[in-house]
């Protein structure tokens, strides 16, 4: 489907509205196109006859009060062109806005690792304001413009049709010009928001990094990396502008041709007493008609251009395929044992290089599996792709016997729950960041949860209790905090397979023997993976898998890879050492 397509089908929910606009845009443009023909009658029949005839006062006074109703409804038109086109086009807004953020929601994790957040901003905000101009003022400025060009060129014709055929001689050249300038415009204008979408990201870097940056006292650098893009905006911007220019200028260059060559054939024609002085009155009347929809789509041409440039960004989004998404005949997962098995999994990110090769592990439902090892071993990785957050090259990943591949990703994730490394908290309230674990969830089982995570205590300390706004990526807790609130979400959760990825990382030894204590709670007959660098957190565990670049080197409990003094036992006699 092409763009021009894409971009119209979401005029079709708001049809009532757009035949409202396009409606009352035709009438502005007979009103428009009348008014010369209306000064034609009145200068070359009325006026000459009302001095023998004073009946004909009365016609006159009677036009002039029908073109000032004609005006008065003008404006009225004009009005609801004005606000209801909006209310098109920010509905409309809101329609792209609502299908870009449902698609990128979509999206794989793998799309996330490429792109920056500033950008994914731009082209839902900044893109979008532009396309929003072009739905409301693309068809009604065509097809005001048209219609009264086209009906002004008509009735020119009928007023001296060799005027009309010499303003004719000037239309191709115009309309070259403006085609050969529009493609120029739209390439700048894509770099306008190729930089503005940069800045954006620059500026949410620079936002979220600002603690780093005085740290390392580094804001000049900052200031700097910052005004090299902005320089690369400017710099853009100036090309547009500069083609911009070259378009209203040669547009208005056009339109003064247009009267100077009306003038200088009308004045011919007059010498030569081949054309009434009236008629070359009306027929510039009629230019004015007809010149003004040339200014409205001048500057309609802007328009335009930024728009589908912002629509053409959008399109880039759309295009972009899920890499893993539901398979057509994928069947939902129910009753849940936990029994999983990694066949011969291997994984690669992007750059090639194999992160995961050949891996089997056999996991039956209700152990504990640890997974330790040095950093950049895959063991985030394969719990990753439990999940399916990333796709597996190689090898099947089963839950209960069933293919991962085989269940619909939704019912997959709802019985797999995650507390990451990275903790995220929403800008909201601690209540509401608890509850994300269950949407539904009441403010009792909300508290019941925070009560498992050893927080509910101190929540209460806390000037507005569960009320207490986090902040931006929960900065107003402290670490320990926010790693316990995620911990909370996932009590809340109470899904039939953990992934503990680092869970008490952040906490101080006391908090993180409490909260053990809950892990092996909840951990009681549901499927766990633990991952941990501090090795004391999972002696404990059903089995123990060493896990390195070479794939699975050890597994055991945890006195049975101690009396093996290989690897494990190594990176536990440094851990205890730390």
């Amino acid at each position: 489907m092409s763009k021009l397509k894409r971009f119209f089908a979401y005029y079709r929910p708001h049809k009532g509205l757009l035949i409202l606009d396009l409606s009352c845009a035709v009438l502005v443009s007979m009103i428009d196109i009348a008014y010369p023909m209306l000064t034609q009658y009145i200068l070359r029949t009325l006026l000459p006859q009302m001095t023998v005839n004073s009946a004909l006062v009365r016609v006159f006074v009677g036009l002039i009060t029908a073109a000032f109703g004609a005006f008065v409804v003008r404006s009225l038109l004009l009005y609801i062109i004005n606000y209801w086109g909006h209310v098109l086009g920010v509905r409309m807004e809101a329609d792209i806005r609502r299908d870009i953020f449902s698609h990128i929601q979509e999206l794989s994790f793998s799309f996330y690792d490429k792109v920056r957040t500033g950008k994914l901003m731009s082209r839902v905000t900044t893109d979008l304001f532009d396309i929003t101009e072009l739905a409301h003022h693309g068809p009604e400025d065509v097809l005001i413009s048209g219609t009264t060009m086209i009906g002004a060129f008509v009735i020119m014709m009928f007023v001296d049709w060799r005027l009309s055929l010499a303003l004719l001689c000037i239309v191709p050249v115009a309309v070259f010009y403006i085609v050969r300038l529009r493609v120029q415009m739209r390439n700048a204008s894509l770099k306008v928001k190729e930089r503005v979408a940069e800045i954006n990201a620059d500026i949410e870097s620079s936002i979220s990094g600002a603690r780093v940056a005085k740290a390392f006292t580094n804001e000049e650098y900052e200031q700097e990396k910052f005004e090299r893009g902005n320089k690369r905006f400017v710099h853009a911007k100036d090309g547009f502008y500069r083609y911009m220019g070259l378009f209203n200028s040669g547009m208005e260059f056009f339109i003064a041709m247009f009267n100077l060559v009306v003038l200088a054939l009308g004045g011919y024609l007059i010498y030569k007493s081949s054309l009434d002085p009236i008629l070359l009155i009306t027929f510039s009347l009629y230019i004015a008609a007809f010149i003004q929809p040339l200014k409205r789509l001048a500057a309609f041409t802007e328009v335009y251009i930024l728009g589908m440039a912002g629509f053409s960004r959008f399109c880039e989004i759309m295009d972009i395929e899920p890499e893993i998404k539901d398979r057509p005949n994928a069947k939902t997962l129910r009753n849940v044992r936990g029994d999983i098995c990694f066949d011969d999994v291997t994984f690669a990110y992007e750059s090639g290089k194999s992160v995961l090769s050949h891996v089997n592990l056999d996991v039956p439902a209700g152990t504990t599996l640890a997974l330790v090892g040095p950093s950049g071993g895959g063991k985030t990785t394969l719990c990753h792709l439990l999940p399916r957050f990333y796709e597996q090259r190689s090898g099947t990943i089963t839950i209960d016997g069933v293919d991962t591949r085989e269940v619909t990703m939704r019912s997959l994730r709802q019985n797999v729950g995650i507390v990451q490394q990275d903790v995220f908290l929403f800008a909201s309230s601690i209540m509401e960041n608890i509850r994300y674990g269950r949407i539904d969830a009441t403010d009792e089982e909300v508290i019941e949860a925070a009560k498992h995570a050893h927080i509910h205590e101190e929540i209460l300390q806390l000037t507005d209790g569960y009320d207490t706004q986090v902040g931006e990526r929960g900065i107003m807790l402290s670490g320990g905090q926010k790693q316990r609130v995620s911990i909370a979400r996932l009590f809340l959760k109470n899904p039939p397979i953990l992934i503990l990825d680092e869970a008490t990382s952040a906490l101080d030894t006391v908090t993180e023997h409490d909260i053990q204590h809950s892990f092996e709670e909840l951990s009681r007959g549901r499927t766990t993976l633990v991952i941990a660098h501090r090795l004391s957190t999972v002696k404990h565990a059903d089995e123990i898998v060493v896990l390195d670049e070479q794939g699975v080197r050890e597994r055991g409990t945890h006195e049975e890879l101690l009396q093996a003094n290989g690897l494990y036992a190594q990176l536990y006699q440094v851990s205890m050492i730390d």
